[in-house]
Protein backbone atom coordinates (compact mmCIF):
# COMPACT_ATOMS: atom_id res chain seq x y z
CA UNK A 1 0.00 0.00 0.00
CA UNK A 2 2.82 2.57 1.18
CA UNK A 3 4.52 1.62 -2.12
CA UNK A 4 1.55 2.14 -4.87
CA UNK A 5 1.16 5.87 -2.60
CA UNK A 6 4.45 6.88 -3.44
CA UNK A 7 3.67 6.28 -7.18
CA UNK A 8 0.37 7.87 -7.23
CA UNK A 9 2.24 10.73 -5.25
CA UNK A 10 5.05 10.20 -7.38
CA UNK A 11 3.23 10.53 -10.60
CA UNK A 12 1.01 13.44 -9.64
CA UNK A 13 3.96 15.58 -8.51
CA UNK A 14 5.25 14.83 -12.08
CA UNK A 15 1.81 15.62 -13.67
CA UNK A 16 2.09 19.23 -11.75
CA UNK A 17 5.14 19.79 -12.44
CA UNK A 18 4.54 19.20 -16.46
CA UNK A 19 1.83 21.67 -16.35
CA UNK A 20 3.90 24.63 -14.72
CA UNK A 21 6.63 23.80 -16.68
CA UNK A 22 4.65 23.44 -20.31
CA UNK A 23 3.17 26.82 -19.12
CA UNK A 24 6.26 28.85 -18.40
CA UNK A 25 7.56 27.52 -22.00
CA UNK A 26 4.23 28.39 -23.76
CA UNK A 27 4.62 31.85 -21.90
CA UNK A 28 8.16 32.06 -23.15
CA UNK A 29 7.29 30.73 -27.34
CA UNK A 30 4.10 32.89 -27.11
CA UNK A 31 6.63 36.09 -26.21
CA UNK A 32 9.26 34.56 -28.65
CA UNK A 33 6.67 34.43 -31.47
CA UNK A 34 5.48 38.09 -30.81
CA UNK A 35 9.12 39.68 -30.69
CA UNK A 36 9.83 38.21 -34.54
CA UNK A 37 6.57 39.77 -35.78
CA UNK A 38 7.15 42.77 -34.41
CA UNK A 39 10.75 42.68 -36.04
CA UNK A 40 9.27 41.22 -39.37
CA UNK A 41 6.15 41.80 -39.63
CA UNK A 42 5.51 45.33 -39.10
CA UNK A 43 4.30 46.25 -42.58
CA UNK A 44 1.70 44.01 -42.64
CA UNK A 45 -0.01 45.31 -39.42
CA UNK A 46 -3.93 45.07 -39.47
CA UNK A 47 -3.84 41.68 -41.21
CA UNK A 48 -2.92 38.20 -40.49
CA UNK A 49 -2.08 35.84 -37.52
CA UNK A 50 0.79 37.56 -36.83
CA UNK A 51 -1.06 40.76 -36.60
CA UNK A 52 -3.39 39.78 -34.25
CA UNK A 53 -0.19 39.04 -31.61
CA UNK A 54 1.61 42.53 -32.55
CA UNK A 55 -1.34 44.79 -32.76
CA UNK A 56 -1.57 45.38 -28.95
CA UNK A 57 2.31 45.85 -28.66
CA UNK A 58 3.02 48.66 -31.37
CA UNK A 59 1.86 51.96 -29.90
CA UNK A 60 4.09 54.22 -31.79
CA UNK A 61 5.07 52.06 -35.14
CA UNK A 62 6.01 54.14 -38.32
CA UNK A 63 3.97 53.32 -41.17
CA UNK A 64 5.54 52.71 -44.92
CA UNK A 65 4.66 56.53 -45.38
CA UNK A 66 6.39 57.52 -42.26
CA UNK A 67 3.22 58.62 -40.17
CA UNK A 68 2.41 56.98 -36.89
CA UNK A 69 0.35 54.22 -36.56
CA UNK A 70 -2.21 54.95 -33.63
CA UNK A 71 -1.77 51.06 -31.54
CA UNK A 72 -2.92 50.62 -27.79
CA UNK A 73 0.55 49.50 -25.91
CA UNK A 74 -0.86 49.04 -22.42
CA UNK A 75 -3.33 46.69 -24.03
CA UNK A 76 -0.43 43.97 -23.80
CA UNK A 77 -1.05 42.45 -20.76
CA UNK A 78 2.80 42.03 -20.53
CA UNK A 79 3.53 45.30 -21.51
CA UNK A 80 1.38 46.97 -18.84
CA UNK A 81 2.52 44.56 -16.21
CA UNK A 82 6.29 45.43 -17.39
CA UNK A 83 5.51 49.09 -16.70
CA UNK A 84 3.45 48.88 -14.08
CA UNK A 85 4.61 50.98 -11.41
CA UNK A 86 5.34 53.77 -14.09
CA UNK A 87 1.01 53.58 -14.35
CA UNK A 88 1.09 53.69 -10.77
CA UNK A 89 2.75 56.94 -10.09
CA UNK A 90 1.63 58.66 -13.66
CA UNK A 91 -1.77 56.87 -13.91
CA UNK A 92 -3.44 55.27 -16.97
CA UNK A 93 -4.38 57.82 -19.51
CA UNK A 94 -1.17 59.90 -18.67
CA UNK A 95 1.48 56.65 -19.45
CA UNK A 96 -1.02 56.37 -22.17
CA UNK A 97 0.61 59.57 -23.32
CA UNK A 98 3.88 58.55 -22.65
CA UNK A 99 3.68 55.47 -24.92
CA UNK A 100 1.75 57.23 -27.95
CA UNK A 101 5.00 59.75 -27.86
CA UNK A 102 7.58 60.04 -30.55
CA UNK A 103 10.85 60.87 -29.07
CA UNK A 104 14.25 61.83 -31.28
CA UNK A 105 17.75 61.48 -29.09
CA UNK A 106 20.65 63.51 -30.95
CA UNK A 107 24.17 62.13 -29.71
CA UNK A 108 24.09 58.65 -27.98
CA UNK A 109 27.42 58.55 -25.41
CA UNK A 110 27.68 59.28 -21.89
CA UNK A 111 24.39 61.40 -21.67
CA UNK A 112 22.34 60.67 -25.14
CA UNK A 113 22.62 56.88 -24.26
CA UNK A 114 21.09 57.39 -20.86
CA UNK A 115 18.69 59.70 -22.07
CA UNK A 116 17.43 57.21 -24.62
CA UNK A 117 17.72 54.15 -22.16
CA UNK A 118 15.39 55.30 -19.63
CA UNK A 119 12.74 57.05 -22.00
CA UNK A 120 12.88 53.14 -23.42
CA UNK A 121 12.06 51.31 -19.93
CA UNK A 122 9.36 54.00 -19.36
CA UNK A 123 7.30 53.00 -22.49
CA UNK A 124 7.79 55.66 -25.13
CA UNK A 125 6.53 54.14 -27.96
CA UNK A 126 8.27 55.11 -30.57
CA UNK A 127 12.34 56.62 -30.45
CA UNK A 128 14.85 57.79 -33.40
CA UNK A 129 18.21 56.82 -32.57
CA UNK A 130 21.05 59.16 -34.00
CA UNK A 131 24.48 59.45 -33.95
CA UNK A 132 27.23 59.25 -36.47
CA UNK A 133 30.12 57.66 -33.96
CA UNK A 134 31.22 53.95 -33.22
CA UNK A 135 31.86 52.51 -29.53
CA UNK A 136 34.93 52.74 -28.90
CA UNK A 137 36.66 51.07 -25.44
CA UNK A 138 37.15 54.28 -23.72
CA UNK A 139 33.40 55.16 -23.82
CA UNK A 140 32.45 51.71 -21.73
CA UNK A 141 32.75 53.68 -18.58
CA UNK A 142 30.00 55.84 -19.30
CA UNK A 143 27.61 53.97 -21.75
CA UNK A 144 23.95 52.82 -20.75
CA UNK A 145 24.26 49.71 -22.52
CA UNK A 146 27.50 49.17 -24.63
CA UNK A 147 29.47 46.38 -23.77
CA UNK A 148 32.79 45.11 -25.64
CA UNK A 149 31.26 43.29 -28.27
CA UNK A 150 29.55 46.45 -29.08
CA UNK A 151 33.09 47.84 -29.39
CA UNK A 152 33.39 49.12 -33.39
CA UNK A 153 29.86 49.40 -34.12
CA UNK A 154 28.01 52.31 -34.50
CA UNK A 155 26.34 53.34 -31.32
CA UNK A 156 23.24 53.96 -32.69
CA UNK A 157 23.16 50.01 -33.71
CA UNK A 158 24.59 49.33 -30.66
CA UNK A 159 21.27 50.54 -28.37
CA UNK A 160 19.42 49.33 -31.11
CA UNK A 161 20.29 46.09 -30.52
CA UNK A 162 20.16 46.14 -26.61
CA UNK A 163 16.87 47.93 -26.62
CA UNK A 164 15.12 45.35 -28.79
CA UNK A 165 15.96 42.47 -25.75
CA UNK A 166 14.48 45.62 -22.79
CA UNK A 167 11.53 46.79 -24.50
CA UNK A 168 10.51 44.64 -28.01
CA UNK A 169 7.55 46.54 -27.97
CA UNK A 170 9.03 50.73 -28.64
CA UNK A 171 9.64 50.85 -32.37
CA UNK A 172 13.45 51.71 -32.91
CA UNK A 173 14.68 53.38 -35.69
CA UNK A 174 18.42 53.64 -35.51
CA UNK A 175 20.24 56.50 -37.97
CA UNK A 176 23.78 56.69 -38.10
CA UNK A 177 24.15 59.86 -39.18
CA UNK A 178 25.69 63.29 -38.45
CA UNK A 179 23.14 66.24 -37.72
CA UNK A 180 23.55 68.77 -40.26
CA UNK A 181 21.13 71.38 -42.56
CA UNK A 182 21.45 68.11 -45.37
CA UNK A 183 20.04 65.85 -42.66
CA UNK A 184 17.72 68.25 -40.57
CA UNK A 185 14.45 66.87 -42.50
CA UNK A 186 15.29 63.22 -42.67
CA UNK A 187 15.88 63.52 -38.58
CA UNK A 188 13.37 65.79 -37.85
CA UNK A 189 10.34 65.28 -39.70
CA UNK A 190 7.54 62.89 -38.56
CA UNK A 191 6.36 65.44 -35.68
CA UNK A 192 8.40 64.43 -32.67
CA UNK A 193 6.80 65.03 -29.43
CA UNK A 194 10.58 65.91 -28.45
CA UNK A 195 14.02 66.32 -29.53
CA UNK A 196 17.05 65.84 -27.01
CA UNK A 197 20.10 66.99 -28.06
CA UNK A 198 22.95 65.35 -26.28
CA UNK A 199 25.51 66.85 -28.81
CA UNK A 200 28.81 68.19 -27.53
CA UNK A 201 30.01 70.06 -30.69
CA UNK A 202 29.25 73.33 -30.90
CA UNK A 203 28.25 73.94 -34.78
CA UNK A 204 26.18 70.68 -34.28
CA UNK A 205 24.49 71.65 -31.35
CA UNK A 206 23.42 75.71 -32.48
CA UNK A 207 22.10 74.01 -35.72
CA UNK A 208 19.80 71.55 -34.48
CA UNK A 209 18.30 73.67 -31.72
CA UNK A 210 18.00 76.78 -34.24
CA UNK A 211 15.99 73.96 -36.11
CA UNK A 212 13.69 73.04 -33.74
CA UNK A 213 12.91 76.69 -32.89
CA UNK A 214 11.98 77.34 -36.42
CA UNK A 215 9.81 73.89 -36.27
CA UNK A 216 8.67 75.08 -33.36
CA UNK A 217 9.74 71.99 -32.31
CA UNK A 218 9.90 70.83 -28.34
CA UNK A 219 13.99 70.43 -27.74
CA UNK A 220 15.82 69.83 -24.20
CA UNK A 221 19.73 70.32 -24.64
CA UNK A 222 22.63 69.20 -22.47
CA UNK A 223 25.48 71.24 -21.52
CA UNK A 224 28.86 70.32 -21.08
CA UNK A 225 28.98 67.03 -18.24
CA UNK A 226 32.54 66.13 -18.19
CA UNK A 227 35.24 67.79 -15.68
CA UNK A 228 33.03 67.85 -13.08
CA UNK A 229 32.29 65.73 -9.88
CA UNK A 230 29.14 67.09 -7.73
CA UNK A 231 25.91 65.93 -9.01
CA UNK A 232 24.02 67.89 -6.56
CA UNK A 233 25.02 71.07 -8.65
CA UNK A 234 23.09 69.94 -11.87
CA UNK A 235 19.92 71.95 -12.90
CA UNK A 236 17.10 72.20 -15.15
CA UNK A 237 16.91 76.02 -16.33
CA UNK A 238 16.61 78.46 -19.87
CA UNK A 239 19.49 78.42 -21.52
CA UNK A 240 20.23 81.92 -20.45
CA UNK A 241 20.33 81.13 -16.88
CA UNK A 242 23.17 78.45 -17.32
CA UNK A 243 26.70 79.70 -15.71
CA UNK A 244 30.16 77.86 -15.31
CA UNK A 245 29.56 76.31 -18.59
CA UNK A 246 31.61 77.44 -21.62
CA UNK A 247 29.63 74.82 -24.14
CA UNK A 248 26.10 77.09 -23.23
CA UNK A 249 28.06 80.25 -23.21
CA UNK A 250 29.09 79.73 -26.54
CA UNK A 251 25.92 78.29 -28.06
CA UNK A 252 24.15 81.06 -25.83
CA UNK A 253 26.59 83.65 -27.86
CA UNK A 254 25.72 81.80 -31.67
CA UNK A 255 21.78 81.38 -30.91
CA UNK A 256 21.65 85.31 -30.47
CA UNK A 257 24.18 86.27 -32.83
CA UNK A 258 23.47 83.99 -35.76
CA UNK A 259 19.77 83.37 -35.22
CA UNK A 260 18.25 85.85 -32.96
CA UNK A 261 17.27 83.28 -30.28
CA UNK A 262 17.75 84.43 -26.76
CA UNK A 263 16.48 81.79 -24.75
CA UNK A 264 13.28 79.59 -24.74
CA UNK A 265 15.46 76.44 -24.64
CA UNK A 266 15.69 74.31 -21.31
CA UNK A 267 18.51 72.93 -20.95
CA UNK A 268 20.85 70.41 -18.28
CA UNK A 269 23.69 72.12 -16.71
CA UNK A 270 26.09 72.05 -13.90
CA UNK A 271 26.55 74.86 -11.41
CA UNK A 272 29.76 73.10 -10.59
CA UNK A 273 33.30 74.87 -12.47
CA UNK A 274 35.04 72.16 -13.89
CA UNK A 275 37.22 70.27 -12.01
CA UNK A 276 39.84 69.46 -14.78
CA UNK A 277 40.85 70.97 -18.46
CA UNK A 278 41.29 69.41 -21.27
CA UNK A 279 44.09 66.95 -22.05
CA UNK A 280 47.03 68.27 -23.93
CA UNK A 281 47.06 66.48 -27.39
CA UNK A 282 49.94 65.35 -29.33
CA UNK A 283 49.86 63.13 -32.32
CA UNK A 284 51.67 59.88 -33.20
CA UNK A 285 54.68 61.93 -34.43
CA UNK A 286 54.29 64.65 -31.93
CA UNK A 287 53.01 67.07 -33.68
CA UNK A 288 50.80 69.61 -31.50
CA UNK A 289 47.89 70.38 -33.74
CA UNK A 290 44.77 68.75 -33.37
CA UNK A 291 42.87 69.88 -36.17
CA UNK A 292 44.95 67.42 -38.33
CA UNK A 293 43.30 64.49 -36.40
CA UNK A 294 39.71 65.56 -37.02
CA UNK A 295 37.60 62.82 -38.10
CA UNK A 296 34.86 65.68 -38.75
CA UNK A 297 35.56 68.73 -39.35
CA UNK A 298 35.17 71.25 -36.12
CA UNK A 299 34.63 68.33 -33.76
CA UNK A 300 36.78 67.88 -30.75
CA UNK A 301 40.14 65.44 -30.84
CA UNK A 302 41.41 66.36 -27.29
CA UNK A 303 40.19 64.75 -24.93
CA UNK A 304 37.65 65.63 -21.80
CA UNK A 305 38.40 64.01 -18.46
CA UNK A 306 34.82 62.36 -17.62
CA UNK A 307 33.90 61.23 -14.53
CA UNK A 308 31.16 58.75 -16.15
CA UNK A 309 28.40 58.96 -13.43
CA UNK A 310 28.07 62.65 -14.18
CA UNK A 311 27.05 62.39 -18.06
CA UNK A 312 24.37 59.46 -16.34
CA UNK A 313 22.63 61.51 -14.09
CA UNK A 314 22.25 64.28 -16.98
CA UNK A 315 21.02 61.74 -19.34
CA UNK A 316 18.76 60.53 -16.51
CA UNK A 317 17.47 64.25 -15.54
CA UNK A 318 16.75 64.83 -19.52
CA UNK A 319 14.52 61.53 -19.84
CA UNK A 320 12.47 62.74 -16.29
CA UNK A 321 12.26 66.04 -17.74
CA UNK A 322 10.91 64.84 -20.96
CA UNK A 323 8.62 61.93 -19.59
CA UNK A 324 6.80 64.24 -17.08
CA UNK A 325 6.00 66.98 -19.72
CA UNK A 326 4.81 64.14 -21.88
CA UNK A 327 2.51 62.40 -19.12
CA UNK A 328 1.62 65.98 -18.45
CA UNK A 329 2.86 65.59 -14.47
CA UNK A 330 3.67 69.02 -13.14
CA UNK A 331 6.96 69.77 -11.50
CA UNK A 332 8.52 72.37 -10.05
CA UNK A 333 12.63 72.17 -11.28
CA UNK A 334 14.46 74.29 -8.70
CA UNK A 335 15.61 77.71 -9.62
CA UNK A 336 18.85 79.19 -10.11
CA UNK A 337 19.27 81.53 -7.57
CA UNK A 338 22.79 82.10 -6.27
CA UNK A 339 22.00 84.46 -2.90
CA UNK A 340 23.78 83.53 0.61
CA UNK A 341 21.88 83.74 3.73
CA UNK A 342 23.53 87.33 3.92
CA UNK A 343 20.92 88.39 1.13
CA UNK A 344 18.31 86.62 2.77
CA UNK A 345 18.95 88.22 6.10
CA UNK A 346 18.63 91.71 4.49
CA UNK A 347 15.42 90.79 2.43
CA UNK A 348 13.89 89.75 5.90
CA UNK A 349 15.33 92.68 7.68
CA UNK A 350 13.83 95.27 5.16
CA UNK A 351 10.28 93.59 5.50
CA UNK A 352 10.16 93.93 8.83
CA UNK A 353 11.38 97.75 8.72
CA UNK A 354 9.17 98.38 6.39
CA UNK A 355 6.14 96.71 8.26
CA UNK A 356 7.40 99.14 11.45
CA UNK A 357 7.21 102.29 8.93
CA UNK A 358 3.66 101.58 7.31
CA UNK A 359 1.67 99.75 9.89
CA UNK A 360 3.67 100.76 13.05
CA UNK A 361 4.52 97.31 14.23
CA UNK A 362 6.22 94.17 12.87
CA UNK A 363 3.68 91.89 14.78
CA UNK A 364 1.97 90.72 11.46
CA UNK A 365 5.45 89.69 10.24
CA UNK A 366 4.48 86.37 10.04
CA UNK A 367 8.00 84.47 8.22
CA UNK A 368 11.45 83.45 9.90
CA UNK A 369 14.84 83.36 7.59
CA UNK A 370 14.06 80.08 6.10
CA UNK A 371 10.90 80.96 4.98
CA UNK A 372 11.81 84.32 3.49
CA UNK A 373 14.29 82.12 1.38
CA UNK A 374 11.33 80.14 0.05
CA UNK A 375 9.63 82.92 -0.79
CA UNK A 376 12.47 84.60 -2.68
CA UNK A 377 13.82 81.50 -4.18
CA UNK A 378 11.09 79.23 -4.70
CA UNK A 379 8.42 81.69 -5.52
CA UNK A 380 9.84 84.78 -7.03
CA UNK A 381 13.47 83.10 -8.25
CA UNK A 382 14.92 86.15 -7.03
CA UNK A 383 13.63 88.62 -9.44
CA UNK A 384 10.38 90.66 -9.22
CA UNK A 385 7.52 89.47 -9.29
CA UNK A 386 6.31 91.46 -12.33
CA UNK A 387 9.58 90.10 -14.19
CA UNK A 388 8.57 88.07 -17.36
CA UNK A 389 11.88 86.15 -17.43
CA UNK A 390 14.65 86.12 -15.12
CA UNK A 391 16.90 89.30 -16.64
CA UNK A 392 20.01 88.80 -13.92
CA UNK A 393 22.12 85.18 -13.46
CA UNK A 394 25.34 84.55 -11.94
CA UNK A 395 26.40 87.77 -9.73
CA UNK A 396 23.84 90.10 -11.69
CA UNK A 397 21.16 88.45 -9.07
CA UNK A 398 23.64 90.06 -6.12
CA UNK A 399 23.02 92.93 -7.84
CA UNK A 400 19.21 93.39 -8.39
CA UNK A 401 18.41 91.92 -5.55
CA UNK A 402 20.10 95.45 -3.52
CA UNK A 403 16.76 97.01 -5.15
CA UNK A 404 14.36 94.18 -4.20
CA UNK A 405 11.70 94.18 -1.04
CA UNK A 406 9.28 91.99 0.24
CA UNK A 407 5.69 93.20 0.46
CA UNK A 408 2.15 92.09 1.55
CA UNK A 409 0.27 91.49 -1.98
CA UNK A 410 -3.02 91.59 0.23
CA UNK A 411 -2.16 94.35 2.58
CA UNK A 412 -5.29 93.03 4.76
CA UNK A 413 -3.74 89.99 5.69
CA UNK A 414 -0.44 89.18 7.31
CA UNK A 415 2.89 89.41 5.57
CA UNK A 416 2.70 85.31 5.83
CA UNK A 417 5.03 82.74 3.51
CA UNK A 418 1.55 82.63 1.86
CA UNK A 419 0.99 87.06 1.19
CA UNK A 420 4.34 88.06 0.21
CA UNK A 421 5.81 89.22 -3.21
CA UNK A 422 9.21 90.43 -4.20
CA UNK A 423 8.92 93.85 -5.67
CA UNK A 424 11.69 96.62 -6.77
CA UNK A 425 10.81 99.52 -3.98
CA UNK A 426 9.51 101.83 -7.12
CA UNK A 427 7.15 99.10 -7.80
CA UNK A 428 6.17 98.30 -3.99
CA UNK A 429 5.35 101.89 -3.54
CA UNK A 430 3.18 101.43 -6.64
CA UNK A 431 1.32 97.78 -5.59
CA UNK A 432 0.49 99.26 -2.19
CA UNK A 433 -0.99 102.46 -3.53
CA UNK A 434 -3.63 100.23 -5.20
CA UNK A 435 -6.08 98.02 -4.46
CA UNK A 436 -5.94 94.11 -5.55
CA UNK A 437 -9.76 94.86 -7.17
CA UNK A 438 -7.80 97.75 -9.41
CA UNK A 439 -5.29 95.00 -10.20
CA UNK A 440 -7.30 92.23 -11.21
CA UNK A 441 -9.38 94.57 -13.54
CA UNK A 442 -6.50 96.08 -15.30
CA UNK A 443 -4.23 93.66 -14.93
CA UNK A 444 -5.42 90.32 -15.43
CA UNK A 445 -2.37 88.51 -16.35
CA UNK A 446 -0.32 89.58 -13.68
CA UNK A 447 -3.11 88.85 -11.31
CA UNK A 448 -3.42 85.41 -12.19
CA UNK A 449 0.04 84.91 -12.37
CA UNK A 450 0.38 86.29 -8.35
CA UNK A 451 -2.64 84.20 -7.24
CA UNK A 452 -1.52 81.07 -8.67
CA UNK A 453 2.23 81.07 -7.53
CA UNK A 454 1.01 82.27 -3.54
CA UNK A 455 -1.94 79.18 -4.27
CA UNK A 456 1.61 77.10 -4.78
CA UNK A 457 2.64 78.32 -1.61
CA UNK A 458 -0.41 76.71 0.19
CA UNK A 459 0.16 73.72 -1.32
CA UNK A 460 3.85 73.55 -0.50
CA UNK A 461 3.05 74.53 3.76
CA UNK A 462 -0.23 72.16 3.72
CA UNK A 463 -2.46 75.34 4.00
CA UNK A 464 -5.18 74.36 1.35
Amino acid sequence: MDQKLKCLLLAGGGAVLGSVSTLFLLKLLSMDFRQKCTETDKKSLGSGFCADITSKSLKSAASEDGQRVDIDLLADEIVSEQLTRNIQFFGIESQRKVTSAYVVVIGLGGVGSHAASMLLRSGVGRILLVDFDQVSVSSLNRHAVATRDDVGIPKAQCLKKHFSLIFPESHIDAKVLLYDTSTEEEILSGDPDFVLDCIDNIDTKVALLSACVRRGLKVLSATGAGARADPTRIRVADLRESTNDPLSRAVRHRLRKDHGIDGGIPVVFSLEKPKVKLLPFKGPNGEENPSDYQIVPGFRVRIIPVLGTIPAIFGQIMASFVLTQLAGFQVQTEPVVNLNVDHYRMLHQRLVEHEETLYGTAADVQVDLQEVMYVAKELWHGCSAREQVVKDIGRGIWRAINDLMLVRWDQTKPASVTNLILLKFDEADEHEARSLVDIERKEPEFFKKVTSTLERAKADFGLL
